[in-house]
């Protein structure tokens, strides 16, 4: 987010790989703690997107380095070879877990008063 600017819920969401149930949970801590604020869409009032405050953009300034030499440290367990095979695996892995939550989740909203649900369960 910090690189990307303003960014709707849903897109922080699917960037962060996160539901959007607890990516919403997180922004409305964040706003609380004033590193996040909800600007909201000319037009439109029941829309908005999320940016970093000042105070947001400091904390990330400060200790996304220091994030990224950990993992680099991490990293450096194991030599470019196995990486390289790491990412691929971690790159299908996604990938999978994508289109089976494709198949499972129905993309339209549930009928709250027939008791819908969104979730489909799997046939066993």
């Amino acid at each position: 987010m910090a690189a990307r600017g303003e960014l709707s819920p849903s897109a922080l969401a699917d960037e962060a790989q996160l539901d959007r149930p607890r990516t919403s949970r997180a922004i409305g801590a964040l706003v609380a703690k004033g590193l996040l604020v909800r600007v909201p869409l000319p037009g439109d009032a029941r829309q908005a997107r999320v940016a970093l405050t000042g105070a947001g953009r400091q904390l990330h300034d400060e200790v996304f380095p220091q994030v990224a030499a950990i993992n680099q440290a991490v990293l450096q367990a194991v030599d470019d070879r196995a990486l390289r095979q790491l990412d691929r695996l971690l790159t299908a892995l996604t990938a999978r877990a994508r289109a089976l939550n494709a198949e499972l989740v129905q993309d339209v909203r549930a009928d709250r008063r027939a008791g819908g649900s969104r979730r489909v369960r799997p046939q066993r």
